[in-house]
């Protein structure tokens, strides 16, 4: 069974045009460079492929992979 955090993974290994093993929970968006741009892009992907509005604003540069998908999650929830 796939997570949320590996399909968040996926879907910036694609982004960053990166392997997957670049990303760890831990990691911030600010670490990987992940521009506003990109955190747009982020967003309209997430909705796409995981079904869940994620506003790019709630991404904020601070926040880990980790809390990502677990914000990913609780908007599944609902």
């Amino acid at each position: 069974m796939t997570t949320t955090y590996d399909r968040l993974i996926e879907i910036l290994a694609k982004l960053h045009d990166a392997p997957a093993d670049r990303f760890t929970p831990e990691a911030t968006f600010a670490d990987l460079d992940v521009d506003s741009l990109t955190m747009v892009d982020l967003s309209i992907r997430i909705e796409r492929d995981l079904g869940v509005t994620v506003h790019d604003s709630e991404l904020r540069p601070t926040l880990t992979l980790g809390s990502t998908a677990a914000l990913i999650d609780a908007e599944r929830a609902g």
